[in-house]
């Protein structure tokens, strides 16, 4: 297995990391990255085995030490069904899913389109932040909608989000943790109040159908709601966000037609841009026991970490994998991952991303770039600073 040195906050690396996936994998299945000392795979065989394989998980083999100025974060944490396995996973997603059916996500179609068109129709003339403009407003408002969380409480949310997520960035800082923290206490707090409101005072949203859902005469804990409200929140629009960007950045780039979006095509050009530059470029698992995947021996307790994006442009997987074509056939990709812990807000970020660009390209016609788009240092995310157009 070979070592390779590339700090995830290198200006290179951030704006492109795709060669450096390249590569590692064309050394082999797995690699050692040297800067975060781990086991990394971006084969596409690889890590779709390793998601599916119960022998790996999210949870730690032996509890990591939790700094007390960390404490308030990681006591939500604890009760994420993202960072939990069987049985509290299980138990917590099955739950969820009697409250976040199929059925409630797509009767959002009406509010996605009243929304998408709003923002399009409000763009500033002339040139414009599009991140700021359209693709920040639409997931957030829409997963407050969704929950029931008043739309006006959309700046804290986004705030509140922007400092958590900090946290999974390379090369945080102490700054940063703080913010966290700080971020995570008022979200508790916040959450902590508007479900005893909902408790007393039900109304038709997703917290009264979590506070309502059961399953075998069991029910979620009020921290246990609050843990899953701050995930659906934060995961509900964090990643779209990148993903409505870093997508329209790409259709331009490329100067994709707008034929691409039509109702017969527009679900093939969704799935061919979260392949394509996914928000997402990093997950990690756990191994459980001993366990050989494609020439490697993993022992019980070492940490591998799946490289998605590169999964998703792994030519034994993807023909001409480094090409944006909206009329690639659809297969599965890993941005939304695969097994126990397939991303349950999928359907969501789908249905806005097929309703929602479509909208905006019919407004408009002529968006062009106003200026190189730049990612920002937020690795393992993957998202622009900002996309200035005009049109």
């Amino acid at each position: 297995m070979i070592e390779l040195q590339q700090s995830p906050t290198d200006p290179a690396f951030v704006q492109n990391p795709y060669p450096f996936y390249d590569r590692a994998r064309a050394a082999g299945p797995f690699f050692r990255w040297t800067d975060y000392n781990l086991i990394c795979t971006g084969s596409a065989a690889a890590v779709n085995a390793i998601f599916r394989d119960r022998r790996f998980g999210r949870e730690p083999v032996d509890p990591l030490p939790i700094p007390p100025h960390l404490a308030p974060f990681y006591a939500v944490e604890a009760h994420s069904m993202l960072e939990l396995e069987p049985p509290r996973h299980t138990r917590l997603r099955n739950l969820v899913l009697r409250a976040f059916t199929s059925r409630r996500i797509s009767g959002l179609a009406p509010d996605v389109t009243a929304l998408a068109t709003e923002l399009a129709q409000a763009c500033p003339k002339g040139e414009f932040d599009l991140l700021t403009a359209f693709a920040q407003p639409l997931p957030v408002r829409i997963i407050a909608r969704l929950l029931g969380v008043p739309e006006d409480m959309a700046p804290d949310l986004l705030r509140w989000s922007n400092a958590m997520v900090g946290m999974y960035m390379a090369g945080r800082t102490r700054d940063m943790e703080d913010k966290a923290v700080a971020a995570t206490e008022a979200f508790v707090a916040f959450l902590r109040a508007y479900i005893d409101d909902r408790r007393a005072r039900p109304a038709d949203d997703l917290i009264t159908q979590l506070i309502a859902a059961e399953m075998e005469g069991d029910k979620l804990t009020t921290d246990e709601l609050i843990s899953t409200c701050i995930l659906l929140l934060n995961a509900g629009h964090e990643a779209t966000v990148h993903t409505i960007g870093n997508g329209v950045k790409t259709l331009l780039e490329t100067r994709t037609p707008l034929s691409a979006l039509d109702p017969d095509n527009v679900d093939s050009t969704v799935e061919e841009i979260l392949r394509y530059d996914p928000a997402l470029h990093m997950f990690t698992r756990w191994a459980y026991e001993d366990i050989e995947v494609m020439g490697h021996r993993f022992q019980r307790g070492d940490q591998v970490a799946l490289l998605l994006a590169a999964a998703n442009r792994d030519p034994g997987a993807w023909e001409d994998p480094a090409r944006f074509k909206p009329s690639r056939p659809v297969k599965p990709h890993a941005s939304f991952g695969a097994g126990l812990h397939f991303c349950v807000g999928a359907p969501l970020a789908r249905l806005e991303l097929q309703i929602a660009l479509p909208i905006l390209f019919q407004h408009h016609p002529r968006l062009a770039l106003a200026a190189k788009p730049q990612y920002g240092d937020v690795y393992h995310f993957h998202g622009l600073r900002e996309l200035r157009v005009t049109g």
